[in-house]
Order: structure tokens, then C-alpha cells, then sequence
């Protein structure tokens, strides 16, 4: 993944002054010996706002993008704040616990109440950090909560430097799709909308290029038996060059760079293909490139890629399944109900290392309108076969009309079930999927598409969703915890 960010931490402790500064630089030093990875230890602990721009030079010089402050004791409320404030990059508060006994004398740190005058002073002062859900530990407690955090500093500190690519306006069909882009700016997320003729014309600048043959090599060695129409790779080798070319040339001051590009009905007519795999591609290079224009699909899968550090897809929440299928190969094997199933489905975006199986096909539906009466060929180049199973997360971040952001986050799996479809598919099931789709995805509005992070990480997608400000998080709930607008006699 060479399009995220590395996380470069700094731990800074602090000290009321009228607590022994000492006790607050023993229980640092012992949470940096529980502490397994690399941290910048600054050197100054923060009792007032001079030691604070003290602290904060420190951390800026040894090249901290991400900072611990570390409550050892009480701690001085306005100072651990301030540097919170000053600071250009993603901040976690945490505390220590009372080690024992003997210390509840004369070694007590009392940073369990420090702790709640220090997010009362966030508040106060508007600024935005991340305190995890039992932010008081001991030294093990704490490293634990470092290491959690690394995930979701990634993801913050990637917004912060992230351009998104658009190409085309979201086709006519799919408004669901549509991406209200000031809430991109309150992110920090750059974007630059194209034309889909910019593309084009960049495209054909690429004709001929001699990177080609090379492209297409490396093409063939990473789809083995799967490449089986090889009279497409040309096409896409040279829209795959044309779409790194333009990140290169076109990121500016940023450090990293997604596409949500038009793919459907003109394109294939005018390019001669479909750009499913070349999407994949680059999403598994750590560039997520969403279909039909999706930016909000897009910064999500941005956004899953960080915090797994992994490759991600975005999916249609497309079809049930059928209650022949569930009767016979789910049912008798899992304790999950018909309405917890369904099937996640793309044309063929899915990286090639998520798929049970996965070879070069032609997309069904547009052959249908395109290419009725002919062998494929304009409809060539996706991706497809069954995704492999496996726990997995359904997620997304979205602008709604009125420009207000929320999010949702289920935990789940893809089921080791045959899909007998096309596409890259999936058989997906999530706990209380049914209520989940009534009462989130349509009661709240969501547009037809989910990103998938292959793994579980609804605990840290969700903290993410908080940092970033988004008050409206809908989850997966249990059943007997109902809904707001559920309905109690249904």
C-alpha cells in the first residue's frame, strides 16, 4: 500500500502541578516498556502552556503526525488541551489507573477525574480528539489503546492530505449516487471534477505507449488461468497507465489520491471496454476507484484501506437469496434467517485477492444493450467470480441532499456458498440484516452502494465516523433493541 499514510507517533505525558511530576514519568516509562512498537518519547512533560509549545516543538521535530497526550495524573486541563489544539495531526487522551494499594496514600494520580475535566475543556474549546471508550489503564491497558489508535490516526491524517478524482457526472439512473461536495472540504478532502472527454482525450495520449507491453506482462502473471479474453489487455493496460499518469501528474500538494469515474453507457462505445479490472487493480495498489461517479463510495473505501490496511471493494447491496438457496445451503449450516442474507455485487471491481476465483469475462448486462447480436468485445474487462469468504465489514460515509454527513457500519460475513450468478459476487450475512435495511439503509436514505473492509472493523470504522464529526451512525441492532421509527407491533 504505498497510497496511505505511516503513522508516526508521539507520546507526550502531563502533570498537575500540584501532583509529583515524577509519578506521571514512572507511569510513562512504563507504558512505554508495555509498548511493542515505534513511539517518539518527548522529553518535556507538560505542567503549563510554556511547557506545551515546549512539548510541541519536540514532537514536531522528531516528525510526529499522530500524538498520545498521557494523563499520569490529574493533569492540567487547559495545557493538555492547548497542545491538542496546536498540534497538525489526529490526538487521543488517555489516563493511568491506580497501580495498587500502597499508592492510594501518597502516590494516588487521580487521572480517572483528571480525565473528565480534559474532555470538558475539549469541548469548551472546540477541538476535536479521540478518547477511547475505557480511556483509564494500567501501562498494558494503555499500550493496547495505542495500538488501536494507529488505525484510525491513518485514516484522519489520510483525509487530510487526500485528492479525489472525479470523471463525468453521475449517470442519469443513479442520483442515489449524488455527492454533495462541501462536507468533502469540511474533511480536509481535496476534489477535482473532470470531464469524462478529459479522460478521454488523456487516454488517447497514451496510445502506443511503450509501457504497454510491460503492463500487459504484468497483467498476464497476476490473472494465470483467469485471463481469458487476452485481446482486452492492451486497452486496459493503457487506461491503467492513463490513470496513474493523471494521479502523478494531477495531485498537487496532496500525498494521496482516489478516482470516482463514469464507466457506463458511453464509455464503453467511446474507450472499448470496461474498466472494471483496471478499477480493481488500483484499488488493490491502495487507490480505490468507485463506479458510476461514486465520490462518497470512494472516501469510504478510502477510509476502509486505512484502517485495515488492506484492500477493500464497494458493492451493490444488490439481491436476495433465493429461498431455494438458503433452504438447501445456508439453513442446514448456519443460524442465520433468510432476511440476514443477501448478496453484495459488482460488475467485476473486486481485487483479484478477494475472489474464491476470478478470470476476465465480459459484463452481462451492457452486452445486453450493446453488443446484443455480437461476440463481446467494447463489453470486455471485467473481473469476476465469487468473493472469498470470510468476516467482513459493510460500510459507508455519505453527504446527505442537505449536505450533512452520516455513516453506517455492520459487521458480518461472506458466507463459503456458491453465488450461480456472474460478476464479482458474494453471499453476505449480517446479523438483523433485514431491520438494518429497512430502518438504515432505506429509512435513512443510503444510496444502492457499500464499501466491504475484509475483517471486522465496526470498533474502529465507528471511532473514525466520530473524530470526523458524524453524529448519525447507524449500526446493525440487535434484535429487542429496536429502531426509533421501528415500528412495535409489526
Amino acid at each position: 500500500m504505498n497510497n496511505i499514510p505511516e503513522v508516526k507517533l508521539g507520546l507526550v505525558a502531563v502533570s498537575r502541578d500540584c501532583f509529583p511530576m515524577s509519578l506521571s514519568a514512572s507511569r510513562k516509562a512504563a507504558v512505554l516498556a508495555a509498548y511493542d512498537g515505534e513511539i517518539f518519547d518527548c522529553p518535556t512533560i507538560i505542567e503549563n502552556d510554556v511547557d506545551m509549545r515546549k512539548a510541541l516543538d519536540e514532537v514536531n521535530a522528531a516528525g510526529c503526525n499522530a500524538l498520545v497526550v498521557y494523563l499520569g495524573n490529574f493533569g492540567p486541563e487547559s495545557p493538555e488541551t492547548l497542545i491538542a489544539k496546536y498540534f497538525n495531526g489526529p490526538v487521543m487522551f488517555v489516563a493511568a489507573a491506580e497501580e495498587n494499594t500502597a499508592v492510594l496514600l501518597d502516590d494516588r494520580g487521580d487521572a480517572y477525574c483528571g480525565m473528565l475535566n480534559c474532555s470538558y475543556n475539549l469541548k469548551l474549546r472546540n477541538i476535536r480528539a479521540y478518547i477511547p471508550e475505557n480511556p483509564v489503564g494500567d501501562p498494558e491497558d494503555v499500550a493496547k489503546m495505542i495500538k488501536e489508535f494507529i488505525p484510525i490516526a491513518r485514516a484522519v491524517i489520510g483525509l487530510s492530505r487526500l485528492k479525489i478524482f472525479s470523471f463525468g457526472p453521475r449517470p442519469w439512473d443513479f442520483l442515489a449516487c449524488n455527492a454533495p461536495i462541501k462536507r468533502l472540504y469540511d474533511l480536509g478532502v481535496e476534489i477535482q471534477e473532470n470531464s469524462e472527454l478529459d479522460l478521454y482525450e488523456a487516454y488517447r495520449n497514451h496510445d502506443n505507449d511503450p509501457r504497454i507491453p510491460d503492463k500487459i506482462r504484468e497483467m498476464e502473471e497476476e490473472l494465470g488461468e483467469g485471463n481469458k479474453m487476452p485481446g482486452i489487455l492492451p486497452r486496459l493496460a493503457q487506461f491503467e497507465l492513463t490513470l496513474l499518469d493523471w494521479a502523478r501528474d494531477n495531485k498537487g500538494e496532496r500525498e494521496y489520491v482516489i478516482f470516482a469515474n463514469k464507466c457506463w453507457p458511453a464509455f464503453e462505445r467511446l474507450f472499448g471496454f470496461v474498466p472494471c479490472y483496471v478499477n480493481s487493480r488500483l484499488t488493490g495498489m491502495g487507490m480505490p476507484v468507485s463506479c458510476e461517479v461514486d465520490i462518497y463510495g470512494a472516501l469510504s473505501e478510502y477510509i476502509g484501506t486505512c484502517v485495515s490496511d488492506d484492500i477493500v471493494t464497494l458493492l451493490d447491496i444488490n439481491n436476495t437469496v433465493p429461498k431455494e438457496m438458503y433452504e438447501s445451503e445456508i439453513r442446514p449450516n448456519w443460524d442465520y434467517k433468510l432476511t440476514d442474507t443477501f448478496m453484495g455485487f459488482h460488475c467485476g471491481n473486486t481485487n483479484l485477492s478477494k475472489l474464491a476465483f476470478g478470470e476476465i469475462k465480459f459484463q452481462k448486462i451492457q452486452k445486453r444493450a450493446l453488443e446484443p447480436d455480437t461476440e463481446p468485445d467494447i463489453t470486455r474487462g471485467t473481473l469476476e467470480g465469487d468473493i472469498a469468504p470470510g468476516e467482513i465489514t459493510f460500510y459507508r460515509l455519505q453527504s446527505t441532499a442537505d449536505a450533512q454527513l452520516k455513516a453506517y457500519v455492520a459487521e458480518g460475513e461472506i458466507l463459503p456458498v456458491r453465488t450461480q450468478s456472474f460478476g464479482g459476487i458474494g453471499v453476505f450475512a449480517i446479523p438483523e440484516m433485514g431491520r438494518f435495511y429497512r430502518h438504515v439503509l432505506v429509512g435513512k436514505g443510503y444510496p444502492h452502494h457499500g464499501a466491504v473492509a475484509f475483517g471486522h472493523f465496526g470498533k474502529l470504522l465507528f471511532e473514525v465516523f466520530k473524530y470526523l464529526g458524524v453524529t448519525d451512525i447507524g449500526f446493525n441492532q440487535p434484535a429487542g433493541m429496536m429502531y426509533p421509527e421501528e415500528n412495535p407491533f409489526a
